[in-house]
């Protein structure tokens, strides 16, 4: 009687750079976006611009890393947890 190898597989993908997602902290209209999808960002940097009840509010990233999304623009209207960039690094 023949012995058959059994060959274990990992279905456990590999690793990523861990993303972070930007997100509104309340009802705003987007004034500015600082960055671009491929930017590169530091702690402290100014990603959005933000303009609620004729305040402006500055997004600051609390962490640094690169933005691999962008999903607002000039002129949109942000809700409260909505997602405006997101930064993997």
């Amino acid at each position: 009687m023949a012995a058959y190898a059994s060959v274990a597989t990992s279905l456990t993908p590999m690793p990523r750079a861990q993303e972070i997602e930007i997100v509104a902290e309340m009802v705003a209209n987007v004034m500015t976006v600082y960055v671009a999808p491929g930017d590169t960002v530091a702690p402290g940097d100014t990603v959005v611009l933000l303009e609620s009840m004729k305040m402006e509010i500055p997004v600051v990233v609390e962490t640094g890393g690169t933005v691999t999304g962008l999903w607002v623009g000039p002129g949109d209207v942000v809700q409260e947890g909505d997602i405006l960039l997101a930064l993997a690094g």
